[in-house]
């Protein structure tokens, strides 16, 4: 799978991208269509992006999904319809095997990345393991999380960026961290919507700051990031998660077009300086 990702014609990118949540079929459906439609166009490798359930909510009323089976099935017609491979996340040892009959690539949610039992379901299953860095990690303490996965028998694994913990309310990224966790020789992925949100808000609701996705993602792949992770929406003031740090889909062309003209200006000055 990460061979696939990375072997892109024209050294782009690849790209995860997709809802917070599975909030129903037809949005789930559109989103792909838009951003696998884009994707193509501009050489980006694709995976569809969904949660089909949310394990970490601020508030027990809040939006957790449609049921497990029910979501699943619409990221299984996303991948049949589309021709993408899609990503979920797991949160417990249980989920790794169901989640695995329907996608092809697990997620570690940053809170769980030091979880040795799941990294090790996720790993058994033969998927790829994307592994978040923990709000609470240094970028090199990412190395024991992906030895863990190897050490259990899968060696397609990747680590994503989405910034560390900065007094109560702020995430901030360093961007020392992509080469810093380029040396445990796995792709890093820059998580561009998760990294700008404003976490433990007195109300319960999570806050964000989507208007600096774009220079943060630029900074990204100037830094050396491998992918993109990009949480988009038709309309993130409904979206039932993480609405104020998404990206609108009517957005995602512009910025992913601008995002690949800096990728292939990097690109040849890499060639340049290889001479």
């Amino acid at each position: 799978m990460i061979k696939e990702l990375m072997s892109s014609a024209t050294g782009n990118f690849f790209l995860l991208a997709g809802p917070c949540v599975i909030e129903g079929e037809e949005m789930a459906l559109e989103i792909a269509e838009k951003v696998s439609a884009v994707a193509r166009r501009l050489d980006i490798p694709y995976v569809f992006k969904g949660s089909y359930r949310k394990a970490n909510r601020s508030r027990l009323d809040s939006f957790t999904g449609i049921g497990d089976i029910c979501a699943l099935e619409i990221l299984k017609k996303v991948r049949d319809t589309y021709g993408v491979p899609v990503v979920t996340d797991i949160h417990s040892v249980e989920e790794a095997e169901l989640a695995a009959r329907y996608v092809d690539v697990l997620q570690i949610p940053a809170f769980l990345c030091r979880q040795t039992d799941l990294l090790v379901a996720a790993a058994r299953t033969g998927k790829m393991v994307n592994i978040k860095k923990g709000q609470f990690l240094s970028p090199d303490a990412m190395a024991f999380a992906v030895q863990k996965v190897r050490d259990a028998g899968n060696d397609d694994v990747a680590v994503t960026e989405r910034g560390t913990t900065f007094g109560y309310y702020d995430l901030v990224v360093d961007f020392r961290g992509f080469p810093a966790m380029k040396e445990n020789g796995c792709p890093v992925i820059y998580d561009a919507t998760h990294s700008l949100q404003q976490p433990n808000q007195p109300k319960g609701v999570t806050g964000g700051l989507p208007h600096l996705i774009e220079p943060m993602a630029r900074a990204a792949i100037a830094a050396g990031a491998d992918g993109l992770f990009i949480e988009t929406h038709q309309n993130p003031s409904v979206a039932k998660s993480d609405g104020a740090n998404m990206l609108r889909l009517d957005l995602i062309e512009g910025l992913l077009e601008r995002l690949t003209e800096i990728r292939m200006t990097i690109n040849k000055i890499d060639k340049k300086d290889d001479k």
